[in-house]
């Protein structure tokens, strides 16, 4: 034990003076009395001065060796100096898990303390709320986020549910946040990007407002139609008028639930895609016969460049995607405007269907929400074309079914062409004789095209 180490010392020289007293008599024991407690006292001063030097020293400064019992108390301390090292490194080892689980965490993580100040943040949150690590740790959280909402839910102290509000970094960003009380009094910010569940939630909003707006305007005029014809007595001739009012009306509700049901098959997981092989020269044949139809001989509509191929895919769907960009461009082309429709194979072995028109042209800030159901640029021309509003969003899901892209060229007031780029897994380039042609199928065909422009 270090008390009786400590005992070898003072019992030493207690028998050295109890010798010098036998020896040389009373004063010669009290004078080794005195040095040898003098020794031992100088002994313990320097083992105190080298105990307050290294306690005072750097955490990480080596533990002072000793002789005596000393050197058995410095022992001891350097072991709990190890040990303390193992559990310092086991602590730091943790940390450090855990801040790479938070970093790999999609979502932005800040820790913060009693007073609401950053002591950390993952990478994602500091991109999603400009968190600087070199200036913003220990800075208010409040100097980040002043949103009034979010500063009343942080003052509130009612974390149960998250707040909504918009990103202070991104402009069209949201952010869900919400604290997690955990220690003593610290907290974790979680803040989530749900930013495209907002655009999924506004886009069924306005699913729902528009399928009842468009079934809402024909079920009026069929109902009240219906209760002239009940309450007034009308001759053939109104009766056949009003008869085939209501035809058209309830055409166009007819229309509306096929393409609503024709994307409805488009999303679902259940239905595969029946594929075949087929040449894509008959195709635009009937596509440019069904246009012509349409047209009734006020456009000036041709095929130019249809390369010969083969596409692997659902005929009917592709037919149905193609046909839509076709009657889009007959509906807002002006009479006597100008109508093309092509079909080529790139380098790359992409193919290519095009449908390029002098109409009316789209301005750039409606493009990218052009496939969106029910998005119209002009609502009220778009309703006298008497078009159901949901072709291109057909469009978009038939090629995404394909692999393929839309890619839209326009100019507002100067035409538009619309191109739907095959990948080349599904195109086969056909090499034909030189004298024979592409042969371009004018057979009509059934294929309902829509508008949604």
């Amino acid at each position: 034990m270090i008390w009786l180490a400590g005992l070898v010392a003072p019992l030493c020289v207690i028998i050295a003076a109890i010798v010098a007293a036998i020896v040389s008599g009373a004063v010669a024991a009290f004078i080794v009395l005195a040095l040898g407690m003098l020794g031992v006292i100088a002994l313990h001063l320097r083992g105190l001065s080298r105990l307050a030097q290294w306690a005072s020293g750097d955490l990480d400064a080596p533990v002072p060796e000793a002789s005596g019992p000393w050197g058995k108390a410095f022992s001891l301390i350097h072991r709990r100096a190890r040990a303390r090292t193992a559990v310092q490194r086991d602590l730091a080892h943790t940390i450090a898990r855990f801040q790479s689980a938070a970093e790999a965490i999609p979502d932005g993580m800040i820790v913060l303390d009693a007073q609401n100040r950053i002591r950390w943040a993952n990478r994602r949150a500091q991109r999603q709320l400009a968190v600087s690590p070199q200036s913003d740790i220990g800075a208010p959280l409040a100097n980040l986020m002043r949103e009034p909402a979010f500063v009343r839910y942080l003052d509130g102290g009612d974390f149960d549910e998250a707040v909504v509000v918009p990103s202070p970094r991104e402009a069209g960003v949201t952010l869900s946040m919400q604290l997690v009380p955990f220690g003593v009094a610290e907290k974790l910010l979680i803040c989530r990007d749900i930013t495209q569940l907002e655009t999924v939630a506004r886009m069924r909003r306005d699913f729902i407002a528009n399928v009842s707006h468009e079934l809402k305007t024909p079920l009026t005029v069929v109902s009240g139609f219906v209760e002239t014809m009940q309450d007034l007595d009308l001759d053939d001739n109104q009766r056949k008028r009003y008869l085939a009012l209501m035809q058209e009306q309830a055409k166009s509700m007819r229309h509306l639930v096929a393409d609503l049901l024709a994307l409805s098959t488009l999303e679902s997981e259940q239905y595969g895609i029946a594929e075949t092989t087929f040449a894509v020269a008959p195709l635009v044949g009937a596509l440019l016969a069904d246009a012509h139809a349409l047209s009734g001989g006020v456009h000036d509509i041709s095929a130019a460049q249809v390369e010969a191929a083969e596409v692997t895919g659902s005929r009917d769907e592709i037919a149905s995607a193609f046909g839509n960009l076709v009657s889009n461009a007959i509906r807002y082309t002006p009479p006597r405007g100008r109508i093309m429709l092509g079909f080529r194979v790139d380098d790359d072995g992409s193919g290519v269907f095009s449908v390029q028109d002098s109409g009316i042209g789209i301005a750039p800030e409606h493009i990218p929400r052009l496939t969106e159901r029910f998005y119209r640029v002009d609502r009220s021309r778009s309703r006298a074309t008497g078009g159901t509003g949901l072709g291109l969003a057909i469009v978009k899901h038939v090629l995404l079914r394909h692999q393929a892209t839309l890619e839209i060229d326009s100019i507002a007031g100067s035409g538009s062409t619309f191109s739907v780029r095959l990948p080349a897994s599904r195109v086969r380039r056909v090499v034909l004789p030189d004298a024979e042609a592409v042969p371009l199928s004018q057979s009509p065909s059934n294929e309902r095209a829509s508008d949604t422009r």
